[in-house]
């Protein structure tokens, strides 16, 4: 990273606060530079798809198959609460998809996750989406994250799309 890190925020500055803080953002194995291959487009979309494996498609359910890999973990090793969005947003689209007409829209406007536990490299998590209620202009989906082993419960997500008509130019 480049440059220094000041603090200038607080008047109640704990030092010990701070120098952790500083730490975190200054780990090269955190924040260093970013690879040129990276900083191309749709290259997050095509890394977090790559994990997942279409099970069941039918109309208002969707169920994949996701592998655990360090590319998707964080520093404690399971999945990146970022990734566990970005899955949760792709099943949601993908099931809302199988009962919203082609011809609309989906405008994401609201995404919930609760974390309540986590799943380590290698494991693999069975992801199920299934629409809530589909309406004229509204669709609101629920995906749970089940550790595919043991059944485990642990991230729930609910997404809130609203229905956009096409723009005809």
């Amino acid at each position: 990273m480049s440059g220094s890190i000041t603090v200038s925020n607080s008047k109640e500055k704990h030092p010990q606060y701070v120098s952790a803080v500083k730490l975190m953002f200054e780990d090269e194995e955190i924040s260093g530079s970013v690879p040129e291959f990276c900083n191309t487009k749709d290259f997050y979309s095509d890394l977090i798809r790559a994990h997942l494996k279409p099970q069941t498609i039918l109309r208002g359910r969707v169920s994949c198959l996701l592998s655990i890999t360090p590319a998707i973990n964080n520093v404690y090793r399971s999945v990146h609460g970022g990734a566990v969005a970005s899955i949760a947003e792709i099943v949601s689209i993908a099931c809302a998809r199988t009962v919203v007409a082609e011809g609309k829209e989906l405008f994401l406007g609201e995404l919930s996750i609760s974390y309540l536990s986590g799943a380590q490299t290698n494991a693999e998590v069975l992801v199920d989406g299934s629409v809530v209620r589909s309406g004229r202009n509204l669709t609101v989906v629920a995906v749970e994250f089940k550790l595919n082993k043991t059944e485990q419960l642990i991230y729930t997500a609910r997404a809130t799309f609203y229905h956009m008509p096409v723009a005809k130019l």
